[in-house]
């Protein structure tokens, strides 16, 4: 399984790991703060504010060079990108610092950290990793130039295929920077595959945000989401030389996640 659905919502399974062990932890915290010392109460709120700033932060130290260039987009949490073992040192060293003169207390913090941990492994290897499925095929492909396109013929060298829509915000957001990457990265092809829509909406768009992609495959069926089982949009598929999926990225995707990604296959 490759996402989590609740009624309209639909999760990646990494960040739906990352709420219920924070919901976890939450409980936990208030339990304790219940039967053990009402400071855990607060407690709980604070290491996991402190865990998620740290995550964030280590992350976007880790690649100063890119942030650097758009500072807004340390704020942009949505897109993922968190250091984990940074975010654990600054709960520890929040959790020390709050119980600095009774430290006793401190060592109660290992049970609502440690099932925080254990919910988000087990949910992880549950609904974690993307199946190995192979290209989808069929005749009702065509490019935005209107030429048949086969997606066998993507087989031969890594791809990442993006599954998107005009009226998709997220979407819109992630665009530029992946036409951009596109236009930079050598050994793999960035495929653009609007799911629903006709060519004419697509061309007013790109005409509308002064965008030129030459690599737009037109899905009017929405078969490439249907053939991958994802739900909703934007998608980013991960496709190694031999077509066969090696990772997908669901919703809005980061430069530093695509660029990871494009790593992984092989590019540059």
């Amino acid at each position: 399984m490759n996402f989590v659905a609740i009624g309209p919502l639909v999760f990646a399974p990494d960040r739906f790991a990352a709420i219920l062990a924070i919901a976890v932890f939450l409980i936990g915290g208030e339990v304790l703060g219940r039967k053990v010392n009402n400071r855990f109460s607060s407690w709980s709120w604070g290491a996991a504010a402190t865990f998620v700033i740290g995550a964030r932060l280590g992350h976007v130290l880790e690649h100063i060079s890119s942030f650097a260039q758009e500072p807004i987009r340390v704020l942009y949490i949505w897109q993922g990108g968190f250091m984990i073992a940074a975010g654990i040192a600054m709960a520890v060293i929040y959790t020390l610092w709050t119980f600095r003169r009774q430290l006793k207390l401190a060592l109660w913090s290992a049970l609502p950290s440690a099932a925080a941990g254990y919910v988000a492994l087990s949910m992880l290897a549950l609904t974690g990793g993307a199946p190995a499925l192979p290209l989808p095929s069929g005749d009702t492909f065509r490019t935005l130039a209107n030429t048949p396109f086969d997606p066998q013929a993507l087989t031969g060298k890594p791809t990442v295929l993006n599954l998107w829509a005009t009226w998709c915000p997220p979407c819109r957001r992630e665009m530029p920077m992946m036409t951009e990457v596109a236009a930079t990265v050598q050994d793999v092809d960035i495929v653009f595959v609007n799911q629903g829509e006709n060519a004419a909406t697509i061309d007013r768009y790109l005409t509308s945000v002064g965008l030129d992609i030459d690599k737009i495959i037109l899905d009017p069926l929405g078969e490439f989401a249907r053939h991958y089982e994802v739900m909703g949009m934007p998608v980013t598929l991960f496709i190694g030389s031999d077509g066969t999926l090696r990772s997908l990225h669901m919703g809005e995707i980061s430069r530093e996640a695509l660029l990871a990604g494009i790593a992984e296959l092989g590019g540059q």
